[in-house]
């Protein structure tokens, strides 16, 4: 029988805060031999919560207004994921990333890439303008049509 796990409830809030804030779409804590996952369904449920040691699921619904604060924040265009994969900020490990917050971008630039399939795919601005935020981490899973970028 496997020993019983007790979740920290703050722990978990702060993990699904922190998917909230820097755009990732899984994190895992582990301390003490003890995992915790949370992920976020991109489809616009809330987070899963994975306990470590085969614990079922439990979702946390994320309160309404804070989704309602993060759309008033979030404005300009999004340049969006055209498949799944992972993604990739830079060409190269250790190298300076295509982008940054503030650059200024071109239509048809590659601002990422995402490689699928052991194939790394350029992802092009689908518009110029100057970059608002980078909604994505650098090798994180992206689903089709997520948002990766804001662009001015």
């Amino acid at each position: 029988m496997a020993n019983k796990f007790d979740i920290d409830p703050d722990l978990v809030r702060k993990l699904s805060d922190l998917l909230g804030e820097t755009g990732l779409s899984e994190i895992e804590y582990e301390s003490a031999g003890r995992r915790i996952r949370v992920a976020r369904n991109i489809a616009g449920t809330g987070p899963v919560v994975t306990v470590g040691g085969g614990g079922a699921p439990a979702t946390a619904e994320p309160a309404a207004s804070e989704e309602g604060a993060e759309e008033a924040e979030r404005h300009g265009k999004p340049i969006t994921a055209p498949m799944v994969g992972t993604v990739f900020l830079s060409p190269e490990p250790g190298a300076e990333p295509f982008v940054k917050t503030g650059d200024t971008i071109t239509e048809g630039q590659t601002v990422m890439l995402i490689e699928a399939m052991k194939t790394y795919n350029p992802v092009r601005a689908t518009t110029g303008g100057k970059v608002l935020q980078i909604l994505v981490g650098d090798s994180t899973p992206v689903e089709f049509g997520e948002e990766l970028i804001l662009v001015e």
